[in-house]
């Protein structure tokens, strides 16, 4: 496998146009969680950092993020300066970033990586939902909240399972793989961990990413931990995908 390049640009984004081309075909993003397809690491130590107060529930998870950290860093996802995305998503939470094919993605932030798929599966032909990223990383970061990217043309050496990384660290690059629909660009969710289950309609995201997205680009760092936190608690980890 080629090493990843920074910088270099194969085909030119045009956010605008892309998102409408993303949003008619149906939307993006789901990825495979099988376990024959997927490096998964066995057990792995995280930590949580709380932002804002999550309301409270009767509900509750053991996987949900417990408060630990205080000094979690995260930045945008995909390093370049020519990328756009919208806050919205087709079907469920989620967003597209649109940016060149090869640009760097990146670690949002410090934590373990849980799954990585290095070979695209996506068929038209078969079911909906589980090999739609082709090429996908979904990082767990020290905060508990997983990051998962999608639709990469390629893995970084040494991107596996139970790897630990740093906010920044290079992860692949911006592709078109799975169902992209032929467009480049990253799919970015953000959901808990749902450990030992084939979840791949939670990693997809189950919280909208924009607003965070939005403070990364400009150099802040808003958490998504009380959202997703609070998801988890009301819903847990659904055995099956939903809208």
């Amino acid at each position: 496998m080629r090493s990843p390049s920074i910088g270099r640009r194969t085909r030119p984004a045009y956010p605008i146009l892309l998102l409408v081309a993303a949003l008619a075909a149906g939307g993006c993003a789901a990825s495979t969680g099988r376990a024959d397809r997927w490096q998964e690491p066995s057990a792995v130590a995280t930590a949580a950092q709380p932002a804002d107060p999550a309301p409270s529930s009767a509900a509750s998870s053991s996987s949900a993020p417990s408060p630990a950290r205080a000094d979690v860093k995260r930045v945008f996802p995909v390093r370049s300066g020519n990328v756009g995305y919208h806050p919205t998503h087709g079907g469920y939470p989620g967003t597209d970033v649109f940016a060149d094919c090869g640009e760097p993605v990146v670690a949002v932030t410090d934590g373990v990586v849980l799954e990585v798929s290095r070979v695209d599966r996506f068929d038209k032909r078969g079911p909906l939902g589980p090999d739609n990223g082709g090429l996908s990383v979904s990082l767990l970061g020290d905060d508990g909240v997983r990051y998962y990217g999608s639709h990469l043309s390629v893995i970084a050496a040494g991107v596996d399972a139970g790897v630990r990384v740093r906010a920044g660290q290079q992860l692949g690059e911006v592709g078109r793989t799975g169902n992209a629909n032929n467009v480049c660009h990253l799919h970015f969710g953000l959901s808990p961990k749902c450990t030992g289950s084939d979840d791949w309609w939670i990693r997809r995201g189950v919280v909208w990413p924009a607003p965070y997205l939005n403070s990364w680009r400009k150099g802040g760092n808003r958490s998504p931990v009380a959202e997703v936190t609070t998801w988890q608690r009301k819903h847990g980890c659904p055995a099956a995908p939903g809208r």
